[in-house]
C-alpha cells in the first residue's frame, strides 16, 4: 500500500475531502474510491492516457453505507446532497453531491456456487470486495481515508505492461462474461490479455457447454448467465470501439458465447457497417447472422420490438427467395410487393446488411420510394368531383406508384 494523491479532473478536491470527515463523523474506519476511476486517473497520471471523465464515482465502505450517507446528509445539507436512494436489501446507495453522481456499497464477499450461475453475496472486508472484480487493473481502490493506493493484486504492474490479467484461476469459468469485459476494455484501452489468462480463456471454452439452444434445460446455459451476456454486449455496442472489441473476442474464439455460428460468421462486419449506415440497433443486426435468431434474442432477451424483428427477417427472406418481384420489375411492383408483405421498414433494413442480390431494390424503396406520396391530396381529388370510397384511395395510390415510376 501506497500514500497517493490522486486528482481527479472535474472532480472538486472538496467532494472527497467530505467523505472522508463523513466516514469519520459515522465511525467508519475504511471509505475507498474503488474501479474505473481510480485506473483511469493511474493511467492519465502516469501513464499519459488522456482523461475522458468518469459518469460517477463507486465507492466501497467497511461497514454500513447507510450509515454514512446519513452522516453525508447531516454534514452538508439537502442543497447539495440532492439525491439520496437507499437500497437497504443490496446495502447501496446513490447519491448526488455537489451534481456528482456518486455510489456508496457496502463491502461484499462472493462465492459462485456453479459456473455461470449468479454469486451468493455476503457483507464482506475492502479486500473480499476488491476479489470480486474481474481484472487486476480493475481491482485497485484509493483509501480516502488514510491516503493510501490499495493494490492487491498487481494492478499497477498490469497497467505499465498493458496486460488484462485475471484476478484468479476461476474468474472466467465463474462468470464467462468476462471475456466480452476483456474484448470491451481491451478495445478501449489497447491492451492485451497475458498469456496466464489466455489460458484460462482457453481451457474455460474448451470445457464449457456451450451448444446452447432455446429450450435447452437450465443447467446446461444458466439464463442468468444469458442475461448478463446482454447486458455485457449492450454496453460493448453503446460504449466501445465495438469492431474492435469483436475482433478480439472472434480471435479468441468466444464468439460461442453467444452463439456458434457467430465464430465462423464472415459477415458481421458488412452487415454491421451497413447496420451503422442505416442507422440501426447493433445487437439484432449482429444477431442476424446466427442460425436461429430469434431463439437467441429470446436466450438473451434482447427489447421484444427487436426479437419482433428478428421473427419478420426470417419471414422476408423466404418471401425475398420466393415471391419477390424479379429484377426486371418497376419500381411500383417492388413498393406494392414490399408494403402488402406488411413488415416494418427495420426488417427491411436488417435485410438490406444481408446484402441479397436484390438488396439495391430494397434500398431504394427503404431510402426513397416508401417516402414517396401522392402529388395530389384527398381534397384536392374531391374538389375535382370525386366522390369518397374506395375508388379515391385507389387513385391517390395509382398517382403515388406513378411517381415512383418516374422517379425510379
Amino acid at each position: 500500500m501506497t500514500p497517493l494523491a490522486l486528482d481527479l479532473p472535474g472532480v472538486p478536491s472538496a467532494l472527497l475531502e467530505d467523505l472522508r470527515l463523513a466516514a469519520q463523523d459515522a465511525g467508519v474506519s475504511r471509505l475507498a474510491l474503488v474501479g474505473g476511476a481510480v485506473r483511469d486517473a493511474l493511467l492519465h497520471h502516469q501513464h499519459g492516457y488522456p482523461w475522458l471523465g468518469v459518469p460517477d464515482l463507486d465507492l466501497v465502505v467497511e461497514g454500513h453505507a447507510e450509515h454514512l450517507a446519513a452522516a453525508l446528509r447531516e454534514r452538508c445539507g439537502p442543497k447539495r446532497l440532492s439525491r439520496c436512494l437507499v437500497h437497504p436489501a443490496f446495502g447501496t446507495v446513490e447519491l448526488f453531491l455537489d451534481g456528482q453522481p456518486l455510489d456508496l456499497a457496502t463491502a461484499r464477499a462472493e462465492v459462485y456456487p456453479a459456473p455461470g450461475r449468479n454469486p451468493e453475496v455476503t457483507p464482506g472486508s475492502l479486500q473480499a470486495d476488491l476479489k470480486r472484480r474481474d481484472f487486476t487493473i480493475n481491482a485497485m481502490a484509493l483509501d480516502l481515508i488514510s491516503g493510501e493506493l490499495i493494490d492487491p493484486f498487481g494492478g499497477c504492474v498490469h497497467l505499465e505492461a498493458r496486460q488484462l490479467v485475471f484476478l484468479h484461476q476461476n474468474s472466467v469459468s465463474d462468470d464467462p462474461t468476462r471475456l466480452i469485459r476483456a474484448a470491451r476494455y481491451g478495445a478501449r484501452l489497447g491492451f492485451g490479455l497475458d498469456p496466464s489468462s489466455l489460458e484460462q480463456l482457453n481451457n474455460t471454452i474448451a470445457a464449457w457447454p456451450w451448444a446452447w439452444r432455446f429450450g435447452d434445460p437450465p443447467a446446461q446455459a444458466p439464463p442468468a448467465l444469458a442475461t448478463r451476456c446482454r447486458m455485457e454486449l449492450d454496453r460493448l455496442f453503446a460504449n466501445e470501439p465495438w469492431e474492435q472489441a469483436l475482433h478480439r473476442l472472434e480471435r479468441w474464439g468466444a464468439l460461442p458465447l453467444i452463439d456458434p455460428a457467430l465464430q465462423s460468421d464472415p459477415t458481421w462486419r458488412r452487415r454491421l457497417h451497413w447496420a451503422v449506415r442505416l442507422g440501426l440497433p447493433l445487437l439484432p443486426a449482429w444477431l442476424a447472422g446466427v442460425s436461429d435468431p430469434l431463439a437467441t434474442a429470446r436466450r438473451l432477451q434482447i427489447p421484444g420490438q427487436h426479437q419482433q424483428w428478428l421473427q419478420q427477417l426470417l419471414e422476408l427472406r423466404v418471401w425475398l427467395q420466393t415471391s419477390a418481384p424479379s429484377d426486371q420489375a418497376a419500381p411500383s411492383r417492388w413498393t406494392l410487393a414490399l408494403e402488402s408483405f406488411g413488415c416494418q421498414p427495420e426488417v427491411v433494413a436488417l435485410l438490406i446488411c444481408d446484402r441479397p442480390a436484390q438488396w439495391r431494390f430494397l434500398l431504394r424503396w427503404w431510402g426513397r420510394w416508401r417516402h414517396c406520396l401522392s402529388p395530389i391530396t384527398a381534397r384536392q381529388l374531391l374538389a375535382e368531383g370525386w366522390q369518397p370510397g374506395p375508388d379515391l384511395g385507389a387513385e391517390l395510390k395509382r398517382r403515388r406508384l406513378a411517381v415512383i415510376d418516374q422517379g425510379r
